[in-house]
């Protein structure tokens, strides 16, 4: 027989980033381990599942196929679907908490995945660096429910009272992924990067390229959820090899003059730089030279390429995932690297 109460626990959150299928078969499972379904119960129709859940029936197929894949439920033609395997238990459920999905961060997040294995359920959320948004999310999860946090936080405005938020998540279970947040107390994980010494060490190593120009302009947006220990790096490389150095909030109306190598932080910020240089009629790494933040796999081939400073994303991500299947609360830091290409 059907488990009666079936639509009182599973539930579809559409704030989560999580796909809809996974979504559906986690929290099958989920009723599983907590023994709301039991083993031979039969589970509602996919037109049922599409009516009561508001999602589409191949959304409800594919959750199904999943779950018969790997060994839960199986089906009985004209009878339905239905519990084949309770003797299971689905040890880690992980809270995922993004600041923002964008081609880096997909980076970050496909290496998370793939070095968790399939043994593990992860519910996705993505708060758009709004401390609200990220307040709100936190505080309506229940700490019990998640074996594992993995936060990254970034945000435009109210980050001081992040760590406020932060420390009400018990620390056996937190690990930091992207920035340290000072004040975040007990012994937790971090996998994070040293913002500052980063973009300095990587200037350094770009000296010898930079030589041939004169003046270093970072483009920092003023309202910007990037930490400000980039502009403190920054500043520190200029004054120590003496280049001129400016801190431009927006692209759209600074000059643009021969000798200058820009600094872009958003990718947006970039089209831009690019399209005005282009149309001034100067040559990009010569004339003026281009740096981006942050490695991405477009920037490769890009006007022959693009010179980039970034952190190892891959490396991020995996780190993450083997604190959690290590149970460990270590501290690490992130590489960070230079790679010179054709735009300086």
């Amino acid at each position: 027989m059907m488990a009666e109460p079936f639509f009182d626990f599973v539930h579809i959150d559409e704030y989560s980033a999580t796909p809809k299928y996974l979504q559906l078969s986690d929290a099958i499972i989920n009723a599983i381990e907590l023994g709301n379904i039991k083993k031979d119960n039969l589970l509602p129709s996919i037109n049922e599942l599409s009516y009561k859940l508001e999602i589409s029936r191949d959304t409800a197929e594919k959750g199904y196929r999943y779950l018969k894949r790997i060994g839960v439920i199986n089906s009985v033609p004209g009878k339905g679907y239905y519990i084949s395997n309770a003797d299971f238990k689905l040890k880690i459920k992980i809270f995922l908490l993004f600041n923002k999905l964008s081609a880096h961060k997909k980076i970050v997040y496909d290496a998370f995945i793939a070095a968790l294995g399939d043994d593990v359920s992860v519910d996705f959320y993505i708060y758009n660096n709004d401390f609200m948004l990220f307040k709100k999310f936190l505080s309506q999860k229940k700490m019990g429910e998640y074996s594992h946090y993995v936060i990254i936080p970034h945000f435009i405005e109210g980050g001081e009272y992040a760590k406020e938020v932060i420390n009400t998540i018990p620390k056996e279970k937190l690990i930091l992924m992207d920035k340290f947040i000072p004040g975040v107390d007990g012994t937790f994980g971090a996998v994070y990067e040293n913002f500052e010494q980063n973009i300095y060490d990587a200037l350094e190593q770009a000296l010898a390229h930079l030589s041939k120009y004169h003046t270093l302009k970072i483009i920092f947006p003023a309202k910007s959820y990037f930490p400000k220990e980039i502009l403190d790096g920054f500043h520190r490389f200029c004054q120590q090899y003496a280049f001129s150095h400016y801190v431009v909030s927006n692209i759209e109306r600074e000059p643009i003059n021969e000798g200058e190598v820009f600094i872009n932080l958003m990718e947006n910020d970039l089209v831009q730089l690019l399209e005005r240089i282009i149309e001034m009629g100067y040559q990009i790494g010569s004339d003026v030279g281009v740096i981006s933040y942050n490695e991405t796999p477009l920037k490769k081939i890009l006007l022959n390429g693009i010179t980039t400073i970034s952190t190892d994303f891959r490396f991020m991500g995996a780190a993450a995932a083997r604190m959690i299947l290590d149970q460990s609360r270590t501290h690490v830091e992130v590489p960070f690297k230079f790679t010179k290409r054709a735009s300086i």
